[in-house]
Formats: C-alpha cells, structure tokens, sequence
C-alpha cells in the first residue's frame, strides 16, 4: 500500500510582497484622515480600522489545499471552502494523469477556480502554487485539477493505483 500526502498554502513571496503594497495605500489614506486638524476618527476607530485592514490582509495564509492519495482513492480539501476532506473513490476515476498547466488563461489564477465563471470545459481547478496539477477525468464527465508540487511523487502513486482506474473500464 503507498499513500501520497501534500499540504500546500499560500506562501509565495510576490504574493506577500503584493498584499503589502497594495494595503499601504489604504493604511496611509486612513493614518492621514485620523491625523488631520478636524479628524472627527477616535484612537479606537483607528485601531478597529486597522486591525480589519490586517485582518482582511492575512486572510489568504488561512486557505490551505490537501491532498491524499490511498488505495481507497483520491481525497483533497481547499480549507476554508471544505471543512473536511472529500473523496474520489478510484471508481469514479476515467483517467488520472499529472500535467503542466497555465493557471492563468486555463482557470483565471490560482485558488478555486473554475466551473462557473472561467471555461467549463477546463473543469475546476484547486491550485495554490506553481503549474503542475493531477489532472482527474471523471466517468459523470466532470474534469478537476488539484494542484501539486510534487509531480514525481504523484505520479509514482498513481502507477501504484492504476490498476484500480483501469478496471473501471470494464
């Protein structure tokens, strides 16, 4: 038996990097309006304005993606849109193959994507970093994208449990 566990978050510098500098000019505007002769603003509205603005700001090192892969099939939760794993048993599973993808112009980023407002052909995705995701068809036609930043290992797991796909298809 072979399982494959992967914990992925939001951690990537630019993305830091981007959130700071764009509540700088939020943060300045809100400072400037607080120091201001007739500031009508209290310490404490102050204070609660900031900690939303950094609350708001932090938000996305909440989100976290897991995957699971075990004989039993494929599990995967996108924390906080899934309080708890969901499963893909192998018997629900046309085809499972890990391949490189553009986030951007396949799914409109990275997060969850998909589905409703992207291209429904493409299925959903559920990608926090990088291009590389297991690519699921399903038998109800359906198509998901997990992401992974371990394409190796995956695919080492997926040979393992192959025989369980293939046998779907008779």
């Amino acid at each position: 038996m072979r399982i494959f566990r992967e914990e992925q978050r939001f951690t990537q510098t630019w993305l830091i990097v981007l959130l700071v500098v764009s509540v700088m000019a939020p943060v300045a505007i809100i400072i400037k309006e607080y120091t201001a002769e007739n500031s009508t603003m209290t310490l404490k509205e102050l204070l609660t304005t900031l900690l939303i603005v950094g609350l708001s700001m932090s938000l996305i090192f909440f989100f976290k993606l897991k995957t699971r892969i075990d004989e039993d099939g494929i599990h995967y939760q996108f924390f906080p849109f899934h309080f708890s794993l969901k499963k893909i048993t192998w018997s629900e599973i046309e085809k499972a193959t890990t391949r490189k993808y553009d986030a951007i112009s396949e799914f409109g980023g990275w997060g969850l994507k998909g589905g409703l407002f992207w291209k429904k052909s493409n299925g959903i995705a559920y990608n926090v970093k990088g291009d590389i995701g297991l690519q699921l068809q399903l038998v109800n036609g359906k198509k998901i994208l997990i992401g992974t930043q371990k394409r190796a290992e995956v695919d080492r797991v997926l040979k393992n449990y192959e025989h369980k796909i293939t046998a779907n298809e008779n």
